[in-house]
């Protein structure tokens, strides 16, 4: 069986350019074998349907009509309407994190979650219906073009947006290097076009640096290297706590859009003591779940800061929330985007995919945040003049967090 994760993710954009808004279950990617006939499947449906008083004539009449009557029978193609039909299907749920993917989205979202991709470099998510900009990437095409956490995507090349899917934004934005993309932005009441050349996105997980006696370790997101990226530098903080050549850390969690479950537990285990309860998994058909620490941390003792903002959302919010609830880090910055629902990604026949909500995750006080995100202890914001990206220098979230976890 393939590695069947169930992330935090929030789309990443360009899939991240999900990041998804999803949070992959963890576990292990389940292959979905089909050993019935397409016979007995079509048969099997058809019982079901007649059980529910539902009239399977439609399907096919609709089916054969479209083949039959539309004017240009170059674009009809049987592959695409048979996904076609399942996508609809999947989107009958009206949850914006669940939804199927083709043989050729499910290789690009896994190739996101690896740390490379084609596209502008910005998370999305949804919010309100809408879809909206998580966080641009650092030093990506989106960030470079002015993009920022909390805008609205309006239209993409002038096409509406109004009723799109999460997945539908970003197959629309993503594309091959060098290719241009127009994106109408809201921001505020101010509505604005943006003309972006994609590029090559390589994510790196972990960044560290030292800030005035204290490490700073930028987070950026949770995906399939971030657990070895992390160790290393952890590493290297570790030994210079122990010579006290630092006084504290800081860690930088904003516009981190999120990624796999098991790699924010994993992370939480660094600060808190085996045992605690990092997050809980609340399911419908009674399969919930709570994640504990189960190993030594190295940094146990350290003072921590942890920066958050509105493009912190889902295994960022876990982490966040697990260390608020436990008191071992100081919250500053702004409030989190709010994403507290699982999605289990499921490898299915030919290699198309399927991420299915499956449950939400509560934090260890109980906390559900879908929708209302976490507030930081101290609130803190960035005024970032019109058409600037946030230097260090600028940066007063930064600044007040180095301040705090030097007293």
């Amino acid at each position: 069986m393939k590695n069947n994760k169930i992330t935090n993710t929030l789309l990443i954009l360009s899939v991240a350019t999900l990041i998804f808004g999803s949070g992959y279950k963890l576990g292990q990617y389940r292959q979905v074998y089909q050993n019935s006939s397409s016979t007995s499947l079509i048969a099997a449906f058809q019982a079901e349907a007649k059980d529910k008083n539902i009239d399977t004539g439609l399907f096919w009449d609709a089916w054969n009509k479209l083949q039959e009557k539309f004017v240009d029978k170059s674009k009809i193609n049987t592959q695409k309407m048979f996904y076609g039909a399942i996508k609809g299907m999947v989107a009958s749920a009206d949850d914006p994190y669940t939804f199927f993917l083709t043989p050729e989205e499910n290789r690009e979202i896994k190739n996101d979650l690896g740390g490379k991709f084609e596209g502008i470099g910005a998370q999305l998510g949804m919010k309100d219906g809408h879809v909206v900009i998580i966080a641009p990437l650092k030093s990506s095409p989106a960030e470079k073009a002015g993009i920022r956490p909390g805008d609205y995507v309006l239209k993409v090349n002038n096409d509406d947006t109004k009723g799109w899917s999460l997945f539908q934004a970003v197959s629309k934005i993503r594309g091959d290097k060098g290719t241009k993309v127009k994106l109408t932005l809201l921001r505020g009441e101010k509505e604005f076009t943006v003309e972006v050349t994609r590029d090559q996105i390589k994510v790196a997980s972990v960044e560290l640096s030292y800030e005035k006696t204290v490490a700073y370790l930028k987070l950026n997101q949770f995906g399939e290297n971030t657990n070895d990226e992390w160790d290393k530098a952890v590493s290297d903080i570790q030994n210079k706590w122990r010579k006290k050549q630092i006084k504290g850390m800081i860690l930088d969690l904003r516009g981190n859009p999120g990624g796999y479950l098991d790699s924010a537990v994993y992370l939480a285990a660094e600060f808190l003591a085996p045992g605690r309860v990092v997050v809980k998994q609340e399911s419908a058909n009674n399969n919930s779940h709570t994640y504990y620490v189960t190993r030594n941390g190295k940094l146990q003792d350290i003072p921590l800061t942890v920066l958050i903002d509105k493009g912190s959302a889902s295994s960022s919010e876990i982490l966040t929330g697990a260390l608020r609830d436990y008191k071992r880090a100081k919250l500053i910055g702004e409030k989190s985007f709010g994403k507290g629902s699982v999605q289990e990604a499921i490898d299915l026949k030919n290699n198309a995919g399927l991420h299915i909500t499956v449950a939400k995750w509560v934090l260890p006080n109980g906390d559900w945040i879908m929708g209302k995100g976490i507030e930081p202890d101290i609130s803190v914001q960035n005024d970032i003049k019109e058409g600037n990206t946030l230097s260090k220098e600028g940066d007063r979230q930064l600044e007040k967090a180095i301040e705090v976890v030097l007293q």
